[in-house]
């Protein structure tokens, strides 16, 4: 049975901050990330999706977090084909990336990935990075051309662990699940399954398929009617009952059957929601 680490998808958010789930006298960042991993053995960092991470950051998450911790960091939004604003990018990039443009050259995105990759690696080297996060957006349809565009995503970000999680539901529906497996496997990248509403267009069923050996990844996104369509406050408001975890138990023990360690993530980040559904889903799998 591999090991099953369960947390959430922020340490930082505003609204927990808010929330009071952090003592008094715990606002500062280092305390925030002491008190937190003191409580839960992974997180997941979604700073890298929006900007490029910093050495000096990683370091400190390092020295921080206790031995065995781990960090989930997000790819950033331009290595996954997701908008992104030149003012995201270094300065001295900036030139190379105008406003308006839909894609970014291969010399460009190479240039990013070094910097990218640099910055992650004192968390590597200490032992604290779980997996590098792939999330690619919705408009990434099943077909060649996407294949080709995950393999030079993979291409990229050789040697390093990854997981990928479609955005678009055809990847995981009916007869196309068994190819989007195989090409994950052959990818050397593990599946992130995911929880969310299922009565959307969108909505991207909970298929668990473990594609490698050491690492899977689940990601609970809340099941909010307003996802697609509202606010980001309003898609991640989601209170998970008892019973809707209780869904994910058995299948979370059918990946840890087949990989080493499962990583287990709530996004429902409004409020104390999410780390009060992890501790619940500890709970509930008696890791706690």
């Amino acid at each position: 049975m591999g090991e099953i680490r369960i947390g959430t998808c922020s340490w930082t958010d505003k609204a927990l901050v808010a929330s009071g789930w952090y003592p008094r006298g715990s606002r500062d960042a280092e305390s925030r990330l002491r008190h937190y991993a003191a409580r839960f053995p992974v997180a997941e960092v979604d700073s890298t999706y929006y900007g490029l991470p910093s050495i000096r950051n990683s370091r400190l998450w390092a020295e921080r977090t206790p031995n065995g911790f781990r960090f989930d960091v997000k790819a950033f939004s331009l290595f996954t084909g997701h908008p992104t604003r030149p003012e995201a990018l270094p300065a001295d990039l900036r030139p190379a990336f105008p406003r308006g443009r839909a894609v970014a050259d291969q010399g460009l995105l190479d240039e990013v990935w070094d910097r990218y990759s640099a910055a992650l690696e004192p968390l590597r080297a200490a032992g604290r990075l779980g997996t590098l996060v792939f999330q690619f957006p919705a408009r990434l349809v099943p077909g060649r051309p996407a294949e080709d565009f995950l393999r030079r995503c993979r291409a990229r970000a050789a040697g390093w662990p990854m997981a990928v999680e479609f955005r678009h539901p055809g990847w995981w529906s009916g007869d196309r699940a068994d190819a989007t497996a195989a090409l994950l496997t052959e990818l050397d990248a593990a599946a992130v399954a995911v929880d969310m509403i299922q009565t959307l267009p969108a909505s991207v069923p909970p298929v668990v398929r473990v594609t490698h050996p050491r690492f899977a990844l689940v990601r609970l996104h809340g099941r909010s009617g307003a996802w697609g369509t509202g606010t980001k406050e309003e898609r991640f408001r989601h209170e998970y009952t008892t019973e809707e975890l209780a869904e994910w138990v058995p299948r979370v023990r059918e990946m840890a059957e087949r990989a080493d360690e499962v990583h287990v993530l709530f996004n429902n980040c409004c409020g104390d929601a999410a780390v009060r559904a992890a501790q619940a889903m500890r709970h509930l799998l008696a890791l706690s």
